[in-house]
């Protein structure tokens, strides 16, 4: 078994000796791997084999929602490539999670957010007469009304749902727990849900008290919801990219638009810095300026000028 500070030096020399890279290109792929490695607790090579394409996209996710301009993702992913053929190559993995991973747009530097309405069109799109459409139902609420992660929703328990009370506890990333207020029409869904359609399927072993499951009884996968939203956005005919971190980045905005105070907009989202949250101050204010040059008489006035009499 190799450590991975071996595993790492032997990459930068990689680099230096067999690629010829620059000397700035070798030290930002060399860190871009350590923040992977840092990030994912990996500490040997039997941890990188453990590695797919999955674990790979929700740290991208990861990087989106702090913030991180799509350029920079998109620079820390062509390192991980690096590693990743670097890894393939000295047969440290069988097979290169990257090459099933895209690299994020360059130019966005906001998250896509939906309109209420939009969100209403894709939940108008679910078949209720199916119990997996009624489960969807549960899922779009739950995601929307709670601003969850797409991997704390897969986790949810149901110990950790209080319907009378109306909140869910959370356990985020570093197994820290926040309480979450919860809609009266999630609350509503989860408990039909639970109590009907989910008590006609049996779990599997390890799933047994999770609340959401897939039709084989088993825990649904992070890339199953993304299916799950991407298709009912399609059906709604929104042009935009959707994903879980759409529904995500529209729970903050629209508490933001509505007033809610950042530091409990902070809490609810699980972000460690404020800093993070602030990500959706940006987004309000490009929305303000929008309307601004739209409806102010003064830009009216610029953009429609009326002929002097």
């Amino acid at each position: 078994m190799a450590d991975i500070k071996l595993i790492l030096k032997r990459f930068a020399g990689f680099m230096a000796l067999e690629r010829g890279m620059s000397a700035n290109t070798r030290q930002a792929y060399l860190a871009d791997a350590r923040k992977m490695t840092d990030a994912l607790n990996v500490t040997s090579d039997r941890d990188l084999r453990k590695i797919d394409a999955d674990i790979l996209r929700d740290f991208v996710g990861d990087l989106h929602d702090l913030g991180i301009s799509a350029r920079s993702q998109a620079r820390i992913v062509s390192g991980l490539k690096a590693f990743f053929r670097y890894l393939r190559l000295e047969h440290i993995i069988e097979d290169d999670p990257m090459v099933l991973l895209e690299s994020p747009r360059t130019g966005r530097h906001l998250p896509d957010v939906l309109a209420v309405d939009e969100i209403d069109a894709m939940i108008a799109c679910i078949d209720r007469k199916d119990p997996l459409g009624r489960r969807n139902n549960a899922i779009i609420e739950t995601l929307y009304g709670c601003g969850l992660r797409v991997s704390e929703l897969c986790a949810l328990r149901l110990p950790d749902v209080n319907i009378d009370e109306l909140f869910i506890i959370i356990t985020g990333k570093g197994n820290k727990q926040r309480m979450v207020p919860m809609s009266e029409t999630a609350a509503a869904l989860i408990e039909e849900y639970v109590a009907t359609d989910r008590a006609n399927v049996k779990p599997k072993r390890g799933a047994e008290d999770i609340v959401f499951l897939n039709r084989r009884g088993g825990q649904l996968s992070r890339v199953m919801i993304f299916y799950i939203i991407r298709d009912l956005a399609k059906a709604a005919g929104i042009v935009k990219e959707v994903s879980p971190h759409t529904l995500r980045h529209s729970f903050a905005t629209h508490l933001l638009e509505g007033g809610a105070n950042l530091r409990a907009i902070q809490q609810m989202l699980g972000h460690e810095s404020i800093a993070t949250t602030q990500i959706y101050l940006h987004v309000d204010n490009t929305r303000l300026r929008e309307e601004i040059m739209a409806h102010h008489p003064r830009n009216m006035m610029h953009n429609n000028p009326d002929p002097i009499s």
